[in-house]
């Protein structure tokens, strides 16, 4: 999230299509409480499934670097860098994830 280091963007990414999907488009409409059951379930499942092995939620957790700093930065994205193969796995992932949560909409 702009190169801040804080939650990663695959998730956020996520939770902001669970709430097209299933949000209000205006003020007067009645929320529909299924944003709230399949949000939960995305940061259960992202936690406990996709970045398992990882200290947390943050970018800075799961990638291991300070985006602050620019030979980090650079390192990251390097051909064959482990850090970013494990970023579009989570990626991935997570897409797969959202997928199957809006294909349920039960």
């Amino acid at each position: 999230m702009g190169a801040s280091g804080d939650v990663c963007g695959a998730l956020v990414g996520a939770l902001a299509v669970m709430g097209l999907r299933f949000g209000r488009s205006r003020e007067e409409e009645k929320e529909d409480p299924r944003i709230w059951r399949y949000s939960r379930e995305l940061v259960k499942r992202f936690r406990e499934e996709i970045v398992q092995s990882h200290s947390g939620i943050h970018c800075r957790e799961i990638a291991g670097v300070d985006w602050t700093n620019r030979e980090q930065v650079q390192s990251f994205y390097k051909p064959g860098s482990e850090k970013y193969s494990e970023c579009a796995r989570i990626v991935g992932d997570t897409a797969k994830l959202t997928g199957e949560l809006l294909e349920r909409q039960t």
